[in-house]
């Protein structure tokens, strides 16, 4: 696939490695484009680019800011008619303890309220940078969990897709308003792992019967 990832923090990073581990075509864009170009050049199939010209031709937007940034970083890319964007975004507090919204909407939801002529689906806001630059296998046949809820089946296929891409388990979380759920199960996941001290290996997986 062609994927645009904005950002290049430690999960914009991430994605731009597994992505690129994976033989897709990737725009990376990002507010420090000297940052960008740096990332870019350390693996194949990558370009650091402008953000006017990121997402032109590709199938899948990957925000990866902070979900106050994700909204005016999304609309820096102009017309995203038809695209599949895929938030990763938790309503973080500032000590990153807590949700900033919830119960009656979600992140998901404000930012696909917010750019409505894209496909919005939440996923892999459950799985930490450290987790997913590593890889989707745990090292005992198990692997980790993506989650993904959208409103477009077609969407959700191409969402599907793509971590399955990456060695990634995925399930159907249903509709996008379960971004609701997602997101306090991401903040749950930052507390096991740094509230709690457990670490990043925390990521919640669930086991699949035979």
């Amino acid at each position: 696939m062609k994927v645009t990832v904005i950002g290049s923090g430690n999960m914009g990073s991430s994605f731009v490695k597994q992505l690129s581990r994976a033989g897709h075509q990737v725009k990376l864009t990002a507010v420090d484009a000297d940052k960008a170009a740096a990332l870019a050049s350390q693996y194949p199939g990558v370009s650091a680019v402008p953000a006017a010209l990121a997402a032109a031709d590709s199938d899948v937007v990957i925000v990866a800011t902070g979900y106050g940034d994700a909204v005016a970083a999304l609309k820096s890319l102009g017309d995203l008619s038809g695209k599949v964007v895929i938030d990763i975004t938790n309503p973080l507090t500032a000590d990153y303890m807590g949700l900033s919204l919830g119960h009656s909407t979600s992140a998901a939801e404000e930012i696909a309220k917010a750019i409505p002529e894209a496909s919005v689906v939440k996923a892999f806001n459950t799985v930490f940078a450290q987790v997913l630059g590593q890889g989707a296998d745990f090292g005992d046949g198990r692997k980790v969990t993506v989650f993904y809820a959208g409103d477009s089946d077609s969407g959700k296929q191409t969402v599907k897709a793509l971590a399955e891409s990456l060695g990634f388990d995925t399930v159907d979380a249903g509709g996008l308003k379960n971004a609701r759920y997602l997101e306090p199960l991401g903040g749950l996941n930052v507390y096991f792992g740094y509230g709690a001290g457990h670490g990043t290996a925390i990521a919640p997986t669930w086991m699949r019967q035979a």
